[in-house]
């Protein structure tokens, strides 16, 4: 009978499985949870990407006779030298095998540099640069729930269609926002609209008004927030008492949650629309999930990320059973060759790139009068089939697709 131990502030949690021997370095299979936990992102995976983590150990049951699964977590407080820093004590110190979750994207590639030269494994749910499939891909990385070629795609191309045809940004200044600008303007633009102008804001922004001020002053249909978290929070509220939206212009989230729009409230946040690969209440699977994971995070259902980490790692070790080992590149290569399975994002597979296939779906924000009850905030509006939800195979530059041609 597996048990469940939670050992110290560190959030350490070990399953023990049986005393029999396995081929498995250690006889320890380590899952490093990295993440924010403290700052902007903290609402998006933080703990909740743990206790999704646990579940996934949980569901699996044994890798191995005889071995046993860990699960550590540490905050990487969106700095990359700061997560560089725990990736490589980790590793070479605590035998850490497989890093999940990893929100930041210029801390998911330095993670993935690292995770590549130690043969060890990357999975990311929170991070979103298209790189990480593209000319930063990796043997040792899979990139699992959302990216930005799949959020400016899905989002950017549904609001020229409906009429949005110029854009000002709103960008986070770093690597994903600088790519979900850039990906969102090539969309624009093949789409016959027109980018009107940007302005870029440093993580973690309270003040907006000076954004907000020539986001109105450009007379662009539509406002593109190119960032996550609390700064999409304190832009979408801020535009309201600025005024932004009875002047006329359309607020769009590139990449929202369900725990942003929970922060903002529908009053605040009805109308919004972007594009996501989870909701709790899609379907009997992610009901059924999201019920025992609300049960376990004090009444949270999980979001985007924190589905992606427990889908991910669940797939991680189901490779690590079949390929008899925990080396990194060696697993990675399991989770491609085996087609993936799980109650949240169903029947998928992992491409040569390293990317998860799955559909995606546009949502809107319903309004306070459209909801029924707690956390029933969106409704369908588009499901955009996997094989268009993210950018075709020969189109992102990565070398491990070059040398299988």
């Amino acid at each position: 009978m597996a048990r469940i131990a939670i050992l110290g502030p560190a959030g350490l949690l070990a399953l023990v499985l049986g005393n029999a021997e396995a081929d498995v370095s250690d006889n320890v299979v380590k899952i490093g949870v990295l993440n924010d936990q403290s700052g902007p992102y903290a609402d998006g995976g933080g703990r909740g990407s743990v206790v999704a983590t646990g579940m996934a150990v949980e569901d699996l049951g044994e890798v191995a006779p005889g071995v046993r699964i860990e699960v550590v977590a540490a905050d990487h407080q969106n700095k990359p030298d700061i997560g560089a820093e725990i990736a490589k004590r980790w590793i070479d110190l605590e035998g850490v095998d497989a890093i999940v979750d990893v929100p930041t994207s210029s801390v998911t590639l330095a993670v993935s540099d690292i995770v590549r030269r130690q043969d060890k494994a990357l999975l990311v749910s929170s991070g979103g640069s298209a790189r990480l499939t593209g000319d930063a891909c990796s043997p040792n990385t899979v990139h699992w729930t959302y990216d930005t070629w799949a959020l400016a795609h899905g989002t950017g191309k549904a609001m020229v269609e409906a009429g949005g045809d110029s854009w000002f940004f709103i960008t986070a200044d770093y690597v994903f926002g600088h790519d979900l600008e850039a990906q969102t303007t090539e969309v624009v633009d093949a789409s016959g609209g027109k980018v009107l102008g940007a302005v870029r804001h440093p993580l973690n922004t309270a003040d907006f008004s000076s954004f907000l001020q020539a986001a109105k002053a450009s007379g662009a249909k539509v406002v593109g927030l190119a960032n996550a978290g609390a700064d999409t929070s304190n832009a979408i509220k801020q535009a309201r008492e600025f005024g932004l939206l009875t002047s006329g212009q359309r607020l769009v989230s590139l990449l929202s949650d369900i725990t942003t729009v929970h922060g903002l409230g529908l009053e605040a946040a009805q109308g919004l629309r972007f594009v996501e690969p989870f909701y709790w209440d899609l379907n009997e699977g992610t009901r059924a999930f999201s019920a025992r994971f609300t049960a376990r995070f004090g009444g949270r259902p999980p979001n985007q990320y924190q589905a992606g980490v427990y889908a991910a790692v669940l797939h991680y070790l189901k490779a690590v059973r079949a390929a008899e080992t925990d080396a990194g590149a060696a697993v990675v290569a399991k989770m491609k060759e085996l087609p993936t399975d799980d109650p949240l994002f169903g029947k998928g597979v992992i491409r040569a790139d390293g990317r998860k296939l799955h559909p995606m779906y546009l949502f809107e924000v319903k309004s306070p009068a459209e909801s029924t009850g707690h956390w029933d905030y969106y409704k369908l509006v588009r499901t955009i089939p996997a094989e268009e939800a993210f950018r075709p195979l020969d189109r992102g530059g990565c070398p491990l697709v070059a040398k299988s041609g």
